[in-house]
C-alpha cells in the first residue's frame, strides 16, 4: 500500500467516525427533548475523533518506546511462550 492509500483511508475513516458520532450526538439530543443544532453537533464529534486518536497515537507511542509489539498477535501470545516442537 503506497503512502497516498494509506494517507486515503486514514483520511475516510476519520470522517465517517466524525459524521456517525455527529449523527448519534444529534439523534440523543433530540431523542432527550435537548436538541443541538447539526453544527454544534459536527463540532462536538470532531473534538472526540480528535482526542481518541490522540489517545491512540499516544498508545501506539509508548508501546513503540517499551520495545514491545503491538497489535492483536502480542495480545493473544505471552512473550515467554516457547513455540512447539517435533523434538521428544
Amino acid at each position: 500500500m503506497t503512502g497516498r492509500q494509506r494517507l486515503r483511508r486514514l483520511v475516510v475513516s476519520l470522517v465517517v467516525w466524525w459524521m456517525l458520532i455527529a449523527l448519534i450526538l444529534w439523534l440523543l439530543g433530540t431523542m432527550l427533548g435537548q436538541p443541538a443544532s447539526l453544527a454544534q453537533c459536527t463540532a462536538s464529534s470532531a473534538f472526540f475523533v480528535a482526542v481518541g486518536e490522540v489517545g491512540d497515537w499516544l498508545r501506539r507511542r509508548r508501546r513503540r518506546r517499551a520495545g514491545r509489539p503491538s497489535g492483536i498477535a502480542a495480545r493473544h501470545q505471552p512473550p515467554d511462550v516457547k513455540a512447539p516442537t517435533t523434538d521428544p
